[in-house]
């Protein structure tokens, strides 16, 4: 099952999205395509969720024009959106447009229990 995972670029992404679930036990229960794990170049987002994503996990903490327009195609392609953000930030109000699963975090060690717990209810349905 491919887990598309969007964000914005207005935080450290590799060290606190990509790493943790690089190192966590869901990367060997799913395929994680992290967009800007290897290039900087735009990724194709907008075909991959229409023909291969299974679901898309967003780091809602910062938003973002590119963060919508994804969350959009996500929505339109009836992809499940599960969206996560830090403690201390405010999301963007239309996150709650796309989706009712809209989780606050504390720390990298919650957010993966939090992804893990979603990613397992939407595979259940």
């Amino acid at each position: 099952m491919k887990i598309y995972v969007a964000h914005s670029r207005a935080f450290d992404f590799v060290a606190d999205l990509y790493k943790p679930i690089r190192e966590s036990a869901l990367n060997s229960q799913y395929e994680f395509v992290l967009p800007h794990e290897s290039s900087d170049e735009p990724f194709a987002s907008k075909g991959f969720l229409k023909d291969e994503a299974y679901a898309m996990v967003v780091e809602g903490s910062f938003p973002s024009t590119g963060l919508g327009i994804e969350l959009g195609w996500a929505d339109v392609y009836n992809v499940p959106i599960i969206c996560f953000y830090k403690q201390g930030t405010k999301p963007s109000g239309s996150l709650f447009a796309v989706t009712d699963r809209v989780i606050e975090y504390r720390d990298q060690t919650e957010l993966i229990q939090e992804m893990e717990k979603q990613l397992a209810i939407i595979k259940r349905a």
